[in-house]
């Protein structure tokens, strides 16, 4: 199934952030042709080590390219559909970061134009297929125990993130009504793993391991009985290049998770196990608009991808505690 990405141009969006440099290194190793595209706001060149040269500005790897640009900036994003043969498109650029948002909501809105930029020129070239990397988000506070993608949704209208994704995804898939523009929309419920950002605008997992590492007792908001569905970075990529590669997933919306509820407080004393450390989370008061519940029905994803994630919660955390031990200072 893969074998169909043997020299095939691929453009990234967000390809130097935590998901999208996972992603780059394994289509590279898929004998793809990757383009990085990223304005470098959150994301990071170090991210880029398995192809690309920070400190001499070039790329190692010949199949590999990266590009400083804004994709909510016509001009960058025509210059690369122009510039390169692009076959597929996988549009991972946004703000991210609940810190991030909540201080500068109206720079989320600004990811409009990226995906006015994306699918026009997408029609344009006649690019093959589009994925577009939305967000649990979508669903706001759960009604529903395990959410489903045409299930309801209940986004707050205090929430920028969430109504972006939302008119991001009716965008690709009206592109694929309209334009017959092949597009899929996947949902990502919470990926961690190494490379992700562990400072105050970062997530969960990294925050805590970085409290652990730094001998800090985690910081846990409220009870701690909140939940998330928490999903490797490996396995997320793979069910992504999947939904990439199948007719199937045209214009269709996908929860890409582990269908397993994880309270945040069960999350906490996990990190601490595998450190090994003597050390208890710390409860802060709860969060204003804090989320108390979501994990995703997977149902659909595994029907459509013939897949479903591969590492347990423990063998993930694993992974990614080492990680941040022997990279402590490219983690923040």
């Amino acid at each position: 199934m893969f074998g169909q990405l043997q020299n095939k141009t691929i453009l990234v969006t967000g390809g130097a952030g935590f998901v999208g440099s996972h992603l780059c290194e394994r289509l590279l190793g898929l004998g793809a042709k990757v383009i990085c595209f990223d304005n470098l706001s959150t994301g990071r060149v170090r991210n880029l080590s398995f192809a690309y040269d920070a400190q001499n500005a070039a790329s190692t790897n010949p199949n590999f390219v990266f590009i400083q640009g804004d994709v909510n900036v016509a001009d960058d994003t025509r210059q690369v559909f122009l510039s390169y043969p692009i076959d597929y498109v996988f549009h991972y650029a946004a703000v991210v970061g609940v810190k991030r948002v909540w201080e500068k909501p109206f720079a989320v809105f600004k990811d409009i134009e990226g995906f006015n930029n994306i699918l026009d020129l997408s029609v344009m070239r006649g690019i093959k297929k589009v994925v577009f990397s939305s967000s649990s988000e979508a669903y706001g506070e759960p009604v529903e125990r395990f959410e489903r993608e045409d299930g309801i949704h209940n986004p707050g209208s205090r929430d920028a993130y969430a109504l972006t994704k939302l008119v991001g995804e009716n965008l690709f898939l009206g592109y694929y009504e309209k334009y017959k523009l092949p597009a899929t929309v996947l949902r990502f419920f919470n990926v961690y793993g190494p490379k992700q950002e562990s400072s105050a605008y970062g997530f969960v997992a990294g925050v805590f391991i970085k409290q652990v590492l730094e001998g800090k007792s985690p910081t846990v908001f409220g009870d701690g009985k909140q939940t998330r569905d928490f999903v490797y970075v490996d396995d997320n990529i793979e069910l992504a290049i999947r939904a990439l590669l199948s007719d199937k997933t045209n214009g269709e919306v996908i929860n890409i998770g582990k269908g397993k509820p994880t309270a945040i407080l069960e999350l906490a004393e996990q990190i601490i196990k595998i450190s090994g450390k003597d050390l208890k989370p710390e409860f802060l008061p709860a969060r204003p608009n804090d989320i108390k519940y979501r994990c995703p029905d997977i149902t659909k994803m595994k029907r459509l991808l013939d897949q479903e994630p591969q590492f347990s919660l423990e063998e993930g955390l694993k992974r990614t505690f080492d990680w941040y031990k022997d990279n402590y200072s490219r983690s923040v």
